[in-house]
């Protein structure tokens, strides 16, 4: 279909010369599947077997704690809970908060013991406290993760132990990540919290990244034989957040090392950029006006090679055959982020405003020109 374009807004030029970006291919990373993505635009910067279904290990427990921010956002779960502990919750193996059979503890000490120490004990407690039994618990688990678009995972206990029917995947973790710092801001800083001490015994963060680099903020690493070394990981840097994911790793340095790299050719190649609050004129048909106030209905982000933004031109591309009546709210177009005459970027754009048609005399005479 014809499209109307029209030139507008910013066009800058920093000398006459034509600008160079070299964007390199993404480092080797030797895990077995990886992915970083840009935290505000949702674009995925390198990935590496991101769909390949694997155990997540603790990660579960990145989904255990979305589900129950969620209850607690709702008001079907509280911070100040007394859960009381099971004899299942206090025998579960692997890593321990050391909490005590039939003990009631404050559901919001559990919640840190399981993000902070990963422990599986607190993992199976919440569960059991949220819906009664882990299996349940994991219906809930699963149905998030739908809602959130986890399209290639499956959960079937709180803590991320071993199961045959568990899986996920480096880009549903990215997503998970993501909404979680993206919907429960007031919880998210746990995530970088690189210790937390229960009945006396001290248990530090496992994400070493939290000490060697103070961009990160999160999130969950996780082991298990079939599963390998896997971190989960956020780093605020340059005006920008990204969040990786490496599955399968071979050790624990090698996870941290393999995340560092992904994390740093994120930052240095690419940028994130944002439009708010764009409003301009276009020329209207068929209207009681001769312009028609368009913008954006919300923050517009998106992704491009560092530094590039600068040498942008921006132009507007209205629909075909754009006339009146139109109403508040109505699409009319989009902005166009263009380099060198390519499309890098593109952005909905709405009418701002009501335009009435105008009479049927005056439409006669703007189609003959008059």
């Amino acid at each position: 279909m014809k499209k109307l374009l029209i030139t507008s807004i910013t066009i800058i030029a920093l000398n006459t010369q034509a600008a160079i970006f070299i964007t390199p291919k993404a480092p080797g990373i030797s895990a077995a599947a990886y992915t970083v993505l840009d935290f505000n635009s949702g674009k995925t910067l390198a990935s590496n077997n991101a769909h390949e279904h694997r155990a997540p290990a603790s990660l579960t427990k990145l989904m255990t704690a979305y589900v129950v921010f969620q209850l607690i956002n709702d008001g079907r779960a509280s911070l100040d809970d007394e859960v009381r502990i099971s004899k299942k919750a206090w025998k579960t193996g692997g890593s321990k908060s050391f909490v005590e059979v039939g003990k009631n503890i404050k559901l919001e000490t559990l919640l840190k013991g399981m993000i902070i120490q990963s422990g599986n004990d607190s993992a199976v407690a919440l569960a059991e406290h949220i819906a009664g039994t882990e299996g349940t618990f994991a219906t809930y688990m699963n149905e998030y993760a739908r809602e959130l678009g986890m399209k290639n995972s499956r959960f079937e206990n709180a803590s991320g132990l071993p199961h045959k029917d568990q899986y996920t995947t480096a880009s549903d973790m990215a997503l998970l990540a993501a909404a979680t710092i993206r919907d429960f801001p007031e919880f998210y800083p746990w995530y970088s919290q690189k210790e937390f001490t229960y009945h006396g015994i001290k248990q530090r963060n496992r994400n070493k990244l939290l000490w060697s680099d103070h961009t990160v903020d999160g999130l969950k690493t996780g082991f298990t034989k079939k599963a390998g070394y896997n971190l989960v990981a956020s780093a605020n840097r340059v005006g920008m957040r990204l969040v990786s994911v490496v599955l399968g790793s071979t050790g624990v340095e090698a996870r941290t090392a393999q995340t560092q790299k992904i994390l740093d050719y994120g930052f240095r190649f690419f940028e994130t950029q944002r439009l708010k609050d764009i409003t301009k004129e276009v020329p209207i048909a068929s209207a009681t006006q001769d312009t028609l106030k368009v913008g954006t209905i919300s923050q517009a982000s998106f992704t491009l090679a560092r530094g590039q933004f600068k040498l942008s031109d921006q132009v507007i591309q209205l629909n075909s055959g754009l006339a009146a009546p139109i109403k508040k709210g109505d699409s009319i177009g989009k902005l166009l982020i263009q380099f060198e005459g390519k499309t890098i970027a593109s952005v909905p754009l709405v009418a701002l405003e009501d335009a009435e048609q105008a009479g049927f005399f005056s439409r006669m005479l703007e189609k003959v020109g008059l």
